[in-house]
């Protein structure tokens, strides 16, 4: 698809002249006259570029002004100044506002074409790049203000100024790698690079070809393994558990000495690496059962940290939703979406047995089935999946509703409200005061309602 490039400019001849180049080279193009035309146009459909006039009559902002309040709102939509009046200092600041380039009139065509498809191979490497991190889950940013979640930011940010091994635990998808990924960032070694080996995803016969690297021989290649391309920098032995227990005791030695043989070699090959593990599973269980050794796992554990499952820190679900929402519309260009209460309510409610990983799915997936007839950009509760209502209290359910009106109005009201309330305390993990305050209640008033109703508070 031809790429649409807004042309803003309160000359038309120059508008005409910029659109005739463009299109000639397969470009689809649109024109506005002003500022204020220029904004209502990005608003409707998002340009892949916007050339844009510095000086313009008759338009509520200049295009310097133009230039920050698209910036502001379309971040990702490149921008390329034009000006028949330019300066050194004009041009710093449409640089410092956003601007991926600035052209002085009269331009040169060439020289215009380069810059353009220069801004637009630009923006696209960027979007791919936030695709690739969130698809890969690079993140380093811990989002959430639960208690639970400070406390381990804390210790994750002290942990990282020092050179320490690592072990960090927790269930699947709940942001173990995030957590490695923030202690590298934190680090002195941040500049180096870290490397990611998953234990589970690579077979016994290859493993220390991974991790040590081969020679070179008449049936196989040399192959550069992850600890030397971890060197300077840090190293994460992802899923540690699943580590063949013949590999686990080299790995030993490469923690006390530095040093190792690549597989087929007989020269030592030093490394400076920081290694950090996680795992899913409980490793003192992996050595009663003799499949995890006692040496590697001390080796590793020096400093233990456990990432919380999603259920012990609902708190920041809402947040996280959030936060992926606007990911997911920056990366792929998509309209932003909101979250109605009651799907808010609802993402609350989920035990979320895969965790912060899931939620970050069922997002994506609500983007991508969103309606795209621009009447709303809401998500309501009837466009969450059907597997979020599987742990919904049996009042509560839309299916229930002849169960409730065979009660008398009493009984049925009482039963609501047990239900009801019960799945508020859990949703707040048990505080009074914000379940109080989310249910619209006195603190004294529900903890009445509560006691009278024989809910656990």
């Amino acid at each position: 698809m031809a790429h649409d490039i807004l042309i803003v400019d309160d000359e038309e001849d120059i508008r005409a002249l910029i659109s005739g180049i463009l299109e000639d080279e397969g470009y689809t193009t649109r024109q506005a006259s002003s500022s204020q035309e220029a904004l209502q146009q990005v608003s409707a459909r998002r340009p892949s570029l916007v050339v844009l006039d510095i000086w313009m009559d008759q338009s509520d902002h200049d295009g310097i002004e133009t230039l920050k309040l698209i910036k502001r709102e379309h971040s990702e939509v490149p921008v390329v100044m034009i000006s028949g009046h330019g300066n050194i200092e004009t041009a710093l600041e449409a640089s410092r506002s956003g601007a991926y380039d600035f052209i002085e009139k009269p331009f040169n065509t060439d020289r215009l074409l380069l810059v353009v498809e220069r801004a637009i191979d630009d923006a696209r490497l960027r979007r791919e790049n936030r695709e690739l991190t969130l698809k890969a889950g690079g993140d380093t940013e811990l989002i959430g203000k639960s208690s639970v979640i400070n406390n381990l930011r804390q210790a994750a940010e002290r942990v990282a100024r020092t050179g320490s091994r690592v072990l960090i635990s927790g269930p699947a998808g709940a942001g173990k790698e995030v957590i490695a990924r923030l202690i590298h960032k934190k680090s002195a070694r941040a500049e180096a690079p870290f490397v990611v080996l998953n234990c589970a995803n690579i077979s016994p016969e290859t493993m220390e070809e991974s991790l040590f690297g081969a020679e070179a021989s008449a049936d196989r290649e040399a192959r550069t393994g992850v600890l030397e391309l971890a060197h300077g920098g840090t190293l994460l032995l992802d899923e540690v558990a699943d580590m063949p227990l013949e590999t686990q005791g080299k790995i030993v030695r490469v923690l006390q000495d530095q040093t190792f043989e690549r597989v087929g070699g007989a020269v030592p090959v030093s490394v400076d690496v920081r290694v950090i593990a996680t795992t899913a599973r409980d490793l003192e269980t992996r050595i009663a059962e003799q499949t995890f050794r006692q040496d590697l796992y001390y080796r590793l554990n020096v400093v233990p940290l456990e990432v919380p499952s999603l259920t012990q820190r609902r708190e920041d679900i809402p947040e996280l939703a959030e936060r992926f929402l606007i990911r997911y519309a920056d990366a792929t260009g998509l309209p932003q979406r909101k979250l109605s209460p009651e799907a808010m309510a609802t993402l609350h409610a989920y035990d979320w047995p895969g965790n912060v990983r899931q939620l970050r799915n069922v997002i994506e997936r609500l983007m991508i089935m969103a309606p795209d007839d621009n009447t709303t950009d809401i998500i309501t509760g009837k466009m969450l999946p059907s597997e979020l209502f599987s742990d919904m209290p049996t009042s509560l359910s839309f299916d229930k509703t002849s169960e409730i009106m065979a009660l008398p109005l009493r009984e049925a009201r009482e039963m609501f409200e047990k239900e009801y309330l019960q799945t508020q305390i859990d949703r707040f993990a048990g505080n009074i005061s914000k379940t109080a305050a989310f249910v619209g209640m006195e603190r004294s008033a529900l903890h009445r309602k509560l006691k009278s109703l024989g809910v656990g508070g």
